[in-house]
């Protein structure tokens, strides 16, 4: 991961709620979220999340994986196409 991102708030698309919701499941850091799947983190968000756990956070999980692999910042809505795909291959393409 080649970023200056410190914090998870300085990666595009994370901001304050979605940084505690990561920090709730033990992901502090921009680095602590590049060495996970983006789909499991996603999963393990709807505990965390409850009612507010949408199939856009697994896209913005998507965007910030292609940000820390070394892409450009894009908004999150770029990977809903991808997105809908991997949750359909689980039977989560709806609000979980």
């Amino acid at each position: 991961m080649e970023t200056k991102a410190k914090k998870l708030t300085d990666l595009p698309n994370i901001g304050k709620a979605t940084a505690a919701d990561l920090e709730a499941i033990g992901i502090h850091s921009p680095s602590q979220l590049a060495d996970r799947d983006p789909l499991a983190i996603f999963l393990e968000l709807a505990g965390v999340m409850g009612r507010r756990h949408d199939p856009c956070v697994f896209y913005t999980l998507l965007a910030v994986r292609e940000f820390l692999d070394g892409g450009p910042a894009l908004p999150w809505w770029t990977f809903a196409p991808e997105g809908r795909k991997r949750l359909a291959l689980t039977g989560r393409h709806r609000k979980v």
